[in-house]
């Protein structure tokens, strides 16, 4: 156990430049203080020990805002970044020096059972309010921008944005033109829609409601109009 604590301080301070001592990281960073908890949560999961675990997985959720289920399976150097409102599920997987900001969820979509929550590879970071939701696999070295939501598989070495996320770049290279700065305006989108339609309801609606001596002198003029050009 204290080699993996120093293993992950290690690895929070090459990855964290606001870090600046061990001592610091060990008294100051709450997603150290969570995987501290979470293998003790772990250890007592796995021991048959499923009250214990889960009461101390609560406690550390109190004190951090992070709350982790005991069965999970996290690997070496994670770094949960600032952390508060983080939840992971219950089948989650994690592996090595991945880094995890606020706001995500590595959650299911409440219709599976057994394995319903994601496994992340090694190296990955996950953007923060990132919603992982459902089985399935993000590769080795991938990255979730902030605020995607990933529903299928990431392979590794991509760039995955959006909502639902896709990928946009593999490898290094643009494999899509998502623009996730000029995104189109659904709302705006749908009112335009509406407006076009109600202006040809009312046109109909005008034509219906004229008198028929008028429409037919309105028809007679066009049609006479017609014959002398």
């Amino acid at each position: 156990m204290f080699s993996k604590l120093r293993y992950d301080i290690k690895a929070i301070r090459e990855r964290d430049p606001a870090a600046r001592s061990n001592a610091e990281v060990f008294f100051c960073y709450p997603g150290l203080h969570v995987l501290i908890y979470h293998r003790m949560a772990n250890f007592f999961y796995r021991h048959n020990h499923k009250l214990i675990a889960r009461m101390i997985s609560q406690r550390a959720r109190r004190r951090t805002g992070i709350e982790i289920h005991p069965a999970a399976k996290i690997g070496r150097g994670l770094l949960i970044d600032h952390g508060m409102g983080v939840v992971i599920g219950e089948t989650a997987e994690i592996g090595d020096n991945c880094t995890i900001y606020h706001g995500v969820t590595l959650g299911g979509t409440g219709k599976e059972s057994g394995k319903r929550h994601p496994t992340i590879g090694n190296n990955v970071v996950i953007g923060a309010h990132s919603q992982l939701l459902g089985s399935f696999t993000v590769g080795d070295n991938s990255k979730i921008a902030a605020g995607s939501v990933v529903l299928e598989d990431i392979p590794p070495n991509c760039t995955a944005v959006g909502f639902p996320a896709r990928v946009v770049k593999r490898d290094g290279v643009r494999v899509d033109n998502f623009d996730n700065v000029h995104i189109p305006d659904p709302v705006s989108q749908e009112m335009c829609r509406l407006r076009i339609q109600l202006e040809r309801m009312q046109k109909q609606i005008d034509k219906d409601n004229t008198p028929p001596a008028v429409r037919d002198g309105v028809n007679k003029n066009d049609t006479n109009s017609q014959e002398k050009k």
